[in-house]
This record gives C-alpha cells, sequence and structure tokens, in this order.
C-alpha cells in the first residue's frame, strides 16, 4: 500500500489535481503492482513564501 506525498506550490485548479492523482495511481499500479484501491495521495499545497531554494524564497525569485 504505497502513500505518496506531494508539496507543490499553490494555485492547481481542482481539475489538474484530478487528472495528477489519477496519473500517480495509475503509474503505482504499473511499477508496482498495487491495486488502485491501496494507493493513497497526498497532496500538499505550499506557499512560495514557506518554501525556499539556496537560500532564498521563491517569493522573492525573479
Amino acid at each position: 500500500m504505497p502513500t505518496i506525498h506531494v508539496e507543490m506550490f499553490e494555485g492547481r485548479t481542482l481539475e489538474q489535481k484530478r487528472e495528477f492523482v489519477k496519473a500517480i495511481t495509475e503509474a503505482a499500479v504499473k511499477t508496482l503492482g498495487s491495486s488502485p484501491e491501496s494507493v493513497d495521495v497526498i497532496l500538499t499545497d505550499v506557499k512560495k513564501s514557506d518554501w525556499a531554494t539556496g537560500g532564498v524564497l521563491w517569493s522573492e525569485k525573479k
């Protein structure tokens, strides 16, 4: 039973999220032999002001 955690910047539509979790689930079924019902996907929306790369907040990148 895989549980897949995905963190991404906020702003995706509900439809984009639906398509994304469907694709992730299908990939897990194909590659891991899981049943679709056993695949959990947890999406976490993160504000750009709460994420930094290289010591710089994404909200401050140009």
